[in-house]
């Protein structure tokens, strides 16, 4: 799919931009909509479970939703009563209400352009990218890249640790003082495990002349094409349309201390 072929530096500068761009508007309709048109590309031109992104979509819209309820819970009360909104049988003022909602939708669409990222990108592209494209000192890139690497083997390590704990007898601990015992066994060894696959890690990058040096060749070359610029100036126009629309009718709002 073409957002999984969008070169990753360019993918993340342009959400980035997006970020800091809607991070400024403050009223409800453009980000509504702009989350509407993030969930379109996304689906639309990525590949990827589905339910996985509904179950961490539903995680920000729950967030988002106690953003919603504890700005209208903590309102301040209107000078004027014909400013106050019926909700549910509670009286709400007008101006925290649209408040409250910007907020709570800045937070869905900040989350919707991180997951499109999250979802069709490959992190170690991703690290390569940085590499070759932003400038990232390769021997800070290259440590993230093999901490990313471990994550799935300290995952099978934990789980073979359990099951030998259970082999020898070692049940699930049902108390706090017992349970934080068993995480003491269990991150010991874990410990050990981490440093030791570290440590060979280190030998082995320096035995094949791994020195972190800027100048050097790539085995997989990262690159930019003209089909990479398509994504930004897609997403920018969007955002853009949207907040013309917006002025000509009259409801776009810029950020000025509405908290």
């Amino acid at each position: 799919m073409y957002l999984h072929n969008v070169n990753p530096s360019v993918k993340a500068l342009t959400i980035v931009g997006l970020v800091f761009v809607l991070a400024f508007l403050f009223d409800p309709i453009t980000p509504l909509i702009y989350i509407a048109w993030t969930l379109l590309i996304t689906f639309l031109f990525g590949s990827f479970r589905k339910k996985y992104y509904i179950i961490y979509f539903l995680s920000f819209l729950l967030f988002a939703f106690g953003m919603l309820w504890s700005t209208v819970i903590f309102a301040d009360v209107p000078n004027n009563p014909t400013d106050q909104v019926m909700i549910l049988g509670w009286e709400v003022p007008k101006e925290d209400l649209l408040v409250a909602i910007s907020l709570s939708l800045r937070i869905l669409v900040f989350a919707t352009l991180s997951l499109l990222f999250v979802f069709t990108t490959n992190m170690v592209l991703f690290i390569l990218s940085l590499i070759q494209q932003l400038k990232l000192p390769p021997k800070l890139a290259y440590g993230i890249l093999a901490g990313y690497r471990f994550l799935p083997m300290m995952k099978d390590e934990f789980q073979h640790i359990r099951s030998a704990h259970r082999i020898r007898g070692m049940n699930q601990a049902a108390s706090l003082p017992a349970k934080l015992q068993q995480f003491k066994r269990f991150a010991i060894p874990l410990l050990a495990s981490a440093i030791r696959k570290a440590e060979r890690t280190a030998v082995a990058m320096e035995s094949k002349g791994f020195t972190g040096d800027r100048n050097r060749t790539y085995y997989r070359p990262i690159t930019i094409s003209k089909k990479d610029w398509i994504f930004p100036i897609i997403m920018f126009s969007m955002l853009g349309l949207l907040i013309a629309v917006s002025v000509k009718f009259g409801y776009f709002s810029w950020y000025s201390g509405q908290f």
